[in-house]
Order: C-alpha cells, then sequence, then structure tokens
C-alpha cells in the first residue's frame, strides 16, 4: 500500500473550515433586507451569493443555540419575502470560499487524489431538500450533493470522491467554493444533478431537485458545526478557541472601531489634501486590501487639524506585514511632509482581504 493511502487517523487540525461554530461575527450578528446583492453581511467567511435580481428577501444572524450540545451559535436564515415567480438566473447560496494553499493535502489532479468529506448540524422550520457542491474555481469543475433537512437538528454527513483531474493552484488566491445552495432558477436546476463524479461545470446540473428557500414566508435554516476534511470519513467536529477563529477570520477582514479619538496613527502630510500613515494590522492580511469610507482627521502638535471623508487606499502592501501602509486624502490645508496623526472619527474602519 502507498505511504499516502495508510490510514494513520486524522489528528491536529482537521478542519478546513474557519468560523465553522459561527463565533465570529465582526460585521454585525443581525443584517435584514437582503436579497439584492452579494455580500459577506454577518458571520465572519460566509458569502451570501444572490444571482440575478430576485423578489426573494431574508434576514441572517447569528443565532443562539440552547438545543445542541457542544454548539452556542449558529448562522440563521430567514425568509420575509416570498419569491414564487423565479427567474432563470436566480439563486441563493452560502459560500465559504478556500485559498488553495489550503488544499494541497487533497492531492487533486494526482493519481493519489484523496476524497472529501463535508458535515454539518442543520435545523430548519420544515422539512426541505438542498443542496452543497464543491466548485473548483482553478479547474471550472464541480460536484453536488443533496441533503435533507427537518425541523430537529441533524447532522449532514457528505463524501465527495477524489478527482484526478485539475489540481488546486498552491497561492493565497481562491481554488475552492464550498456552497449550499437554497434556490435557483432554471439556470441551476435545468439539467440532472452531478452527484456522482467531478466533471466539467454544467450549470444546469448544479441544483437540481432542491427546495427553494423563498417559497415562503415561514422558512428558516439553521447551519452550525460546518467541518471540511481530507479523507471518507467525518471526524467529530474540530472546536477551536475564539482567540484563534476570530484571528484566522482576521486574515480576511478586520474591523477597527470608529469614534471620536477612538484611536490614531502616525502619518506624514503629502502635499496638501492627503496624508500617509501606518495601522497596526491583528494579523497579516490575506492581500491588499480594500476599505470603506470613513470620516477622519488629520492632526498635530501645533493645533493644526483637518477632516476628510475619502476613503483610504492601501499603498505597499507584504503578505506577512503586520502593519498596513495606506494614503487618506481629501484634506484642504495641510503642509507637505509635516509630520501628523490620522484616525477616524465616526465610523469604524473595515478592512477587506476577502477571496
Amino acid at each position: 500500500m502507498p505511504l499516502s493511502k495508510i490510514q494513520f487517523g486524522n489528528t491536529g487540525r482537521r478542519n478546513l473550515v474557519i468560523n465553522g461554530a459561527m463565533q465570529v461575527a465582526q460585521r454585525g450578528t443581525s443584517s435584514t433586507g437582503l436579497g439584492t446583492a452579494d455580500g459577506y453581511f454577518t458571520l465572519d467567511r460566509f458569502l451570501m451569493n444572490i444571482g440575478a435580481t430576485s423578489a426573494g428577501r431574508f434576514t441572517m444572524s447569528q443565532s443562539t443555540v440552547t438545543d445542541l450540545p457542544g454548539f452556542a451559535n449558529a448562522l440563521k436564515l430567514e425568509c420575509t419575502t416570498a419569491d414564487t415567480s423565479i427567474a432563470a438566473g436566480e439563486q441563493l447560496t452560502i459560500d465559504h470560499r478556500i485559498e488553495g494553499q489550503d488544499l494541497q493535502q487533497f492531492k487533486k489532479g494526482t493519481s493519489e487524489a484523496e476524497s472529501f468529506t463535508v458535515s454539518f448540524y442543520a435545523k430548519a422550520n420544515a422539512n426541505a431538500t438542498y443542496a452543497c457542491e464543491l466548485f473548483d474555481v482553478d479547474n471550472t469543475r464541480q460536484i453536488t450533493k443533496l441533503f435533507n433537512v427537518t425541523s430537529s437538528w441533524t447532522r449532514i454527513i457528505l463524501t465527495f470522491p477524489p478527482d484526478t483531474t485539475g489540481a488546486f493552484d498552491d497561492d493565497n488566491a481562491l481554488s475552492l467554493n464550498l456552497v449550499i445552495g437554497l434556490h435557483g432558477g432554471s439556470t441551476y436546476t435545468s439539467g440532472t444533478l452531478n452527484s456522482t463524479a467531478w466533471a466539467s461545470v454544467v450549470n444546469g446540473n448544479r441544483r437540481g431537485g432542491i427546495t427553494s428557500f423563498f417559497d415562503s414566508t415561514s422558512r428558516t435554516l439553521e447551519i452550525t458545526g460546518l467541518q471540511f476534511e481530507v479523507g471518507d470519513t467525518a471526524t467529530e467536529f474540530e472546536h477551536r478557541s475564539f482567540g484563534e477563529e476570530l484571528a484566522a477570520c482576521q486574515r480576511y477582514f478586520q474591523r477597527i472601531s470608529g469614534g471620536s479619538d477612538a484611536y490614531s496613527v502616525s502619518g506624514k502630510m503629502q502635499g496638501s489634501n492627503s496624508i500617509d500613515a501606518t495601522i497596526p494590522l491583528n494579523v497579516p492580511l490575506r492581500a491588499s486590501p480594500t476599505m470603506n469610507s470613513i470620516n477622519s482627521r488629520a492632526f498635530h502638535d501645533g493645533g493644526f487639524t483637518a477632516s476628510s471623508s475619502t476613503t483610504p487606499t492601501a499603498l505597499q502592501f507584504a503578505v506577512n506585514d503586520i502593519v498596513l501602509a495606506v494614503n487618506c486624502a481629501g484634506f484642504t490645508g495641510l503642509t507637505n511632509n509635516e509630520i501628523a496623526n490620522w484616525g477616524p472619527t465616526s465610523n469604524a474602519l473595515t478592512i477587506d482581504a476577502e477571496l
């Protein structure tokens, strides 16, 4: 038997999902009126993918779990507006995106490729059938399996076969999308579900047979304990401390509280209208980030202050840096090369390096 196939047991870090126990919600614990755009709205690392415009609307929240021992939180969706006239390109999915360099142990694209196992706990207001898809972004290949939910917590275990075609790139870009499919138009449901072997993507074969989450305003779904691991066996959920999960999430997103004099960092005035500053990071970022528009001010010991409402932009970036150099424009009356402090005066600064 080749060494790679000897079963030593799953030890050490097994779960490739970050925030699988739904503990971290840097953006907030609840968001309403969703359904018009894609985005990360509440729980870290879970992207809501909408597709074409739909009449369906939903709320996403970090719910409190009291009836599933070992778990305190879940990702909860609640339908608030039904959609009974489904356009072809509509979809609603929960996406968990994974870097290629974190997937090399699957040996995908080789003769020794490994199986993939996804497991999680799910609960709904009523029986429903949804889809779990593995989507290989690097090679445009996918496979989907259906699962059933009931009004009680159930552990779903889905094992996907190895794929000897198409290796994952060894880098910090998106290679695999773990998708929970909850709603789809004919673009995604008109064909035969591709559930037995990896294949080149045919959109019509990706969601066939699922219940529409938007078929009634009474629809709810809760998910927790999401685990993705190498091999054909689902092991017990790997609990990690809140601190570990937060640090892992902050590779992709960091939120720095705003408010008057909440914090300031050193910088240097560039010409009369912008300032370069250096922000300390909680952990190094995955990639050069984007930031949100904030109200900020530049000031120095001479008593001079100036305000701006312009979005900061990243300057020099290195993957392992623990500081982020930024430039913020939109000021007036600055003095070139003067040393100053810079910081937000109202809303929080968000630093986004998501996949």
